[in-house]
């Protein structure tokens, strides 16, 4: 049976609120119920657009309504600490857009404010959701391919036309490195159960986009027990197919068209017998699976898909990233144990 729905706030008239996030929670019957937005009138006009019953001036408005059960908190990256520390004071759980901050400071004490006034911080990381994802843990797990040796992930798209706002402007959390990056770490963190060491890196401006933030990167990471692992990450390849490719000393594994919200990709296993598909048996949405894991986490107690400390990690990834391009050595990563 489903859980009691919850009560959504949305902080942050956003985008890929409108877009993604608003109807998913339609969609697995929960409740949005108001939204608040630095502008009072785009907020106003926002609710109108997204038959959201009401909005708010201020962050204190919304978090004072005793109905609400939890926010999403879709806003610019470097306001996601304050935020977030506000509504878990509140007593409301939190579902934050990624990056989780803009600094590892920052992400710790958001998941210490959560964990001080016990409510849930997740951070929505989709891709570890996705069933092709969840399918391509279980192979590495089982053993299927043996010791796993390299990873390779290429995460290339055409930065849409309407999401060319602060992504590309020379503000914290813009650039291909934070937004795409960090998505990469939340996938190979937990597909390797081990920690990321150190990455050596470059970045670049490839585009004419005048801002000239970084807008394609590749780094090389070394992960425990000498695992290599290269991203190829980029906002200016329209035509470049995505993947994830897992190499072992007894097979490799190849997720093609997988590093994507939406469910779909395929799944190839290479190894003595030859080469086959892998059945993948969930097809839901990815933002569908995140929000149902986030309720179950909220009313029964249950790990969301990537809770604060996941995306810390995933977060340490990409600001090494950007370190070892800006020094030009190599950068030790940060990791936090639980």
């Amino acid at each position: 049976m489903m859980s009691k729905p919850l009560i959504w706030g949305i902080v942050g008239a956003s985008d890929i609120a409108a877009t993604r996030m608003i109807p998913a929670i339609r969609r697995v019957g929960d409740v949005v119920a108001s939204v608040v937005s630095g502008d009072t009138g785009h907020a106003k006009a926002y609710a109108q657009r997204n038959s959201i019953g009401m909005h708010h001036e201020s962050l204190d408005e919304l978090l004072s309504d005793d109905s609400i059960d939890a926010v999403y908190i879709s806003s610019r990256n470097q306001h996601h600490c304050r935020q977030t520390i506000a509504a878990a004071r509140a007593g409301k759980h939190v579902l934050c857009e990624k990056p989780v901050a803009t600094t590892l400071d920052e992400a710790q004490a958001m998941v210490e404010a959560c964990r001080v006034h016990n409510v849930v911080l997740a951070v929505n990381h989709h891709l570890p959701a996705a069933g092709t994802h969840q399918t391509i843990r279980a192979l590495v797990a089982s053993g299927t391919i043996g010791r796993p040796l390299s990873v390779n992930v290429r995460h290339s798209t055409l930065l849409p036309e309407r999401l060319r706002g602060w992504r590309l402007e020379k503000s914290p959390g813009a650039g291909v490195v934070m937004d795409l990056s960090c998505h990469n770490a939340s996938v190979v963190n937990p597909l390797l159960g081990g920690r990321p060491l150190d990455v050596i890196a470059s970045t670049l401006s490839q585009s004419d986009w005048a801002s000239g933030v970084d807008d394609a990167s590749s780094a090389s990471i070394r992960y425990d027990d000498d695992i290599l692992v290269d991203f190829q990450d980029s906002f200016t390849m329209p035509f470049t197919a995505s993947y994830i490719q897992i190499n072992g000393d007894q097979g490799s594994i190849l997720g093609h068209d997988v590093m994507t919200p939406e469910p779909k990709g395929s799944i190839t296993l290479t190894d003595g017998s030859g080469t086959r598909e892998i059945s993948v048996t969930d097809r839901r949405h990815t933002y569908d699976i995140t929000l149902e894991r986030f309720r179950s986490a909220v009313r029964e107690g249950a790990r969301p898909v990537v809770d604060g400390v996941d995306a810390a990690n995933a977060l340490s990834v990409s600001l090494s990233i950007l370190e070892a391009d800006r020094t030009g050595e190599r950068q030790l990563i940060e990791f936090i144990d639980r």
